[in-house]
Order: structure tokens, then sequence, then C-alpha cells
């Protein structure tokens, strides 16, 4: 975790396989999933909590046999100290 002047940047990454650009793109898409138990519904609602509850943001990077970083960026209020 990270502080800037006007938000806080979590990091969460993984040396794993990484994801396709195809895989990417569909990425938050309602009822896609790449899991056989999934529902395609993690990462849509995920998204969409931090974008309408938060006004944070999500940036995906992965590359394929390297790795996925998420950064999720949250807006710090002036009334919170850290």
């Amino acid at each position: 975790m990270r502080k800037r002047k006007t938000d806080i940047i979590i990091d969460i990454e993984d040396n794993g396989i990484g994801m396709s650009n195809e895989q990417l793109n569909n990425l938050g898409t309602p009822f896609h999933t790449t899991k056989p138990d999934g529902t395609g519904l993690g990462m849509m609602v995920t998204n969409n909590i931090i974008k309408n509850n938060h006004k944070g943001t999500i940036y995906i990077d992965s590359q394929q046999n390297h790795g996925t970083t998420f950064k999720i960026y949250l807006p710090i209020k002036p009334d919170i100290e850290f």
C-alpha cells in the first residue's frame, strides 16, 4: 500500500500464469468465467463496489507466464488520518 497526496494505491500481484489479452478484455463481463464453478460476477461486483461506493479505480496489468498486478486507487478523504 502506498499513500499519495490524493489517494491510496493498493497493489495486489502474483507471479502466476497471467492472462491473455482475450481474458483481460473479458474481465468483468457479467457471467463470463474461466472457472468450472465460477459465476462470472466476482470482478464485476468488485469493480462496481470500488467505483460506485468508494469513487476508486482498478487498473490491471497481466502478462502471460509472468503474472498479474491489480492496482486499486482509492481517493483519500481530507478528514482521514494515516
